[in-house]
């Protein structure tokens, strides 16, 4: 397997850090946890999605495209950070924002909402869940090409197999840094949305035989449908690579913190975002990373993870959907 045939604009010129969490360690008294800082990622503000958009923009690049479109919720940090690639490459970029929860888009709103005016954002269509996605951003490419232009769909959360391959990469980095800091893993523990970040880090681990069993954290779907659209995924991607594809018992993805939906707050998200500032200075989101956390608590708490085990969550960002929900997690 050479990921490097593959087209990658480099948007993050050095690995992430992968550190450990004495302080949460300790309030815990559970395993040894470790966080990989996918946070600090490159493009504006970082996140999961910049590793996928390396693999997705040099694709667009390579066809000619000037204009990229993409899908996301109306806080939507993949949303964020294709306009931030797209003004670093020069190209233009149309949103289309699904209101998974009815009523949920505010033009006024702040948050990564507010951010994508700031960066851009040449026009913005808001649809309602349940709607045709695709046949939305067609419409949208239908109108570039009628300009004379040409443009590139980006599927949402960038998570299709091409984008599926930064996760690949960052499998692979850990692999990297775990022999060079002398350190193992026991399990790794990931928040579960699109499928990209999850699936990605599925083959590149089975890749390099890094063989700590990797717990998605869902925010959206139930179990069985998410596990299925990760196992299909997985496969695809292992396929792109002409690689052995993950099997049905090496895909988890818990469902037992979504709460009442997609992006609407849980008493256990606030907890591990306050826990998580207070004691170790790291910024969660409320959408993604917080409930991930909120699982990884959770776990703990019910003696799922133990003592003498070490763990490593994989910070997927979006900070900037703090600001969006200031009055739920001030205190």
């Amino acid at each position: 397997m050479q990921l490097a045939r593959f087209p990658r604009r480099r948007y993050t010129p050095h690995p992430t850090p992968l550190e450990p969490l004495p302080n949460l360690t300790k309030a815990l008294g559970g395993p040894e946890i470790w966080i990989k800082r996918d946070d600090l990622l490159g493009l504006a503000a970082g996140g999961n999605k910049t590793r996928k958009l390396e693999f997705l923009v040099a694709d667009a690049l390579a066809q000619g495209a000037d204009t990229l479109i993409t899908v996301g919720a109306p806080q939507s940090n993949h949303c964020r950070l294709t306009l931030a690639a797209a003004a670093k490459e020069g190209l233009k970029c149309r949103l289309v924002l699904e209101q998974r929860v009815a009523g949920s888009y505010k033009p006024d709103a702040t948050g990564n909402n507010f951010l994508y005016n700031l960066l851009g954002a040449e026009t913005t269509t808001v649809v309602n869940a349940g709607d045709d996605l695709n046949a939305a951003m067609q419409t949208q490419a239908a109108d570039v090409e009628a300009q004379g232009r040409k443009a590139y769909i980006i599927p949402g959360g960038g998570s299709n197999a091409l984008g599926a391959l930064g996760y690949v990469a960052c499998a692979h980095e850990i692999a990297a840094q775990c022999f060079e800091l002398g350190v193992s893993f026991d399990r790794i523990v990931v928040a579960s949305g699109s499928c990209g970040t999850h699936s990605g880090l599925l083959v590149g681990a089975k890749s390099v035989h890094f063989d700590a069993p990797i717990t998605g954290i869902n925010v959206r779907r139930p179990r069985a449908e998410q596990e299925g659209n990760l196992l299909k995924l997985a496969r695809e991607t292992a396929a792109l690579l002409e690689l052995e594809a993950p099997q049905a018992k090496d895909v988890t993805a818990l469902d037992d913190w979504v709460g009442p939906g997609y992006s609407l707050p849980t008493d256990e998200m606030v907890e591990a975002v306050r826990m998580l500032a207070r004691l170790e200075g790291v910024l969660l989101d409320p959408v993604y990373s917080g409930k991930a956390m909120a699982g990884l608590i959770g776990l703990t708490r019910r003696g799922e993870l133990k003592r003498g085990e070490r763990v490593v969550f994989v910070h997927t960002g979006g900070a900037p959907a703090l600001y969006a929900y200031q009055s739920i997690l001030q205190s």
